[in-house]
């Protein structure tokens, strides 16, 4: 009796040891890194939709200075209506087809809004409104949070996919996590796209 207590309980303080090593060596990061993954994801999203926010004040304000402008403000509603018609979220993360198609609409429409930075410069009355002043700054303080947000994906799916391609993540990749695909990335799809994009006002 004795002896079978003893066997149960070194069976049991055995097994709560591999758990710990089991739980030191790795073995969660997987499914952590790919939830930071999503979170970095919802925070570009985030900060995409910010800026999208804020267009229609922009356009209107704009159109108040310079109704003769209507070609460039129809460019911004469209590349704005296609940026916000294609979503990525965490069920279409790993189409790269998606992401990218994702990433050039969102680069047509930071360059549509440049286009109608470069209006207000014809336009003094336009460039002192006290409106146009603070959706100018809110517009850069976006654009800043954008390259922030990317940088910080990035740096959570390279963190994910070099745990699943190392050891001993790979081991646990093999034999827990197999159905966990390595993930997409941004990726430059326009010149000088390594840059935040510059808004000139």
């Amino acid at each position: 009796m004795p002896t079978q207590r003893y066997r149960l309980g070194g069976q049991l303080v055995a097994l709560i040891l591999m758990a710990l090593m089991l739980g030191g060596c790795g073995i969660n990061n997987i499914p952590r890194y790919d939830e930071q993954v999503k979170s970095a994801w919802s925070q570009v999203e985030n900060q995409y939709q910010r800026r999208a926010d804020l267009i229609p004040n922009l356009v209107e304000t704009v159109k108040g200075f310079a109704q003769q402008e209507q070609e460039t403000l129809t460019a911004v509603i469209e590349a704005r209506s296609r940026a916000t018609s294609i979503q990525v979220d965490a069920a279409t993360l790993d189409d790269p087809q998606q992401l990218q198609r994702f990433q050039e609409a969102q680069n047509q429409l930071t360059g549509a809004l440049s286009r109608l930075m470069a209006v207000s410069e014809r336009y003094p009355e336009l460039k002192s409104n006290q409106n146009f002043l603070a959706l100018q700054s809110q517009l850069e303080g976006t654009e800043n949070r954008i390259a922030v947000a990317r940088r910080d994906f990035i740096t959570a799916v390279e963190r994910y996919n070099t745990e699943i391609r190392t050891f001993p993540g790979r081991l646990w990749h093999t034999l827990m996590y197999s159905d966990m695909p390595l993930r997409e990335n941004f990726e430059a799809t326009a010149e000088n796209a390594e840059q935040a994009p510059q808004v000139q006002f």
